[in-house]
């Protein structure tokens, strides 16, 4: 099996504008100390954000497979093999998977990714988590359209024939198969979505093709909530998730 690819973004002005959105979402205030968790850290930009918040009171730990980071003040960064997380169970208020799941392999391995989410995180904990829309009209990480749409043994053929790559690395959820799984988890969880959109078009500077979407009523978003391309999620545990082995 070819390696998977990190994806990793390195501007590190749009990390300070994510982390920013992910705050809002969470809905997080000043109070006593917190310690967070990101998982898949990339260029550390969003854990930086966190570790060095002038309100917030973080304690911020950070994991990814590589150490492909720009920034490194602040936080404490674990370099893992796999899905399987090096802390206690129930060590984290906050556990942050932003663009993750789509990169840790097959279904086995997201489910394992969930589960260690859930067990690492307090009983009142709460985690973001990001994926792409699988319906999403073009494929963030290689630009090509319905890339995603196609049968899964079909995707790499049509990177190659674009010549964009040799091996299509990321598996894409719909909100369909993700609520499915975010259930055999264990989650309560909540869909951000529409809420994400605004936060979007509310933090970057409005002009244009934005200006004309903060004016499309709620309501017609919460219809097409189901092809956003990012489909984001609050989770909160809410039962022991299944005990089927990871393999």
């Amino acid at each position: 099996m070819p390696e998977r690819q990190g994806h990793v973004v390195s501007d590190l002005a749009s990390r300070r504008l994510k982390g920013l959105k992910i705050e809002r979402l969470l809905g997080l205030v000043p109070g006593a100390r917190r310690r967070l968790l990101e998982i898949g850290c990339g260029s550390g930009g969003i854990s930086h954000y966190f570790a060095t918040h002038p309100q917030l009171d973080l304690d911020v730990d950070a994991v990814d497979v590589t150490d492909s980071r720009g920034i490194t003040d602040g936080y404490r960064f674990h370099q893992v093999d796999g899905t399987a997380l090096p802390f206690l169970d129930g060590e984290f208020d906050i556990v942050l998977s932003n663009h993750v799941i789509e990169h840790v392999g097959e279904r086995s391995e997201q489910m394992h990714h969930l589960r260690e989410i859930w067990r690492v995180l307090r009983q009142d904990g709460t985690c973001y988590l990001a994926v792409p829309n699988r319906w999403m009209l073009v494929e963030p990480h290689y630009r090509l359209a319905f890339l995603s749409w196609l049968p899964i043994s079909m995707r790499t053929a049509y990177l190659r024939l674009s010549g964009k790559g040799t091996f299509y690395d990321c598996l894409p959820l719909s909100m369909g198969e993700l609520e499915d799984m975010l259930d055999e988890a264990g989650f309560a969880y909540r869909n951000v979505c529409v809420d994400a959109l605004g936060e979007t078009l509310s933090i970057e500077r409005p002009g244009g093709v934005r200006k004309l979407l903060r004016r499309v009523p709620r309501k017609v978003w919460e219809r097409l909530r189901p092809a956003i391309p990012t489909l984001i999620y609050v989770l909160r545990k809410d039962s022991p998730p299944l005990t089927v082995p990871h393999r």
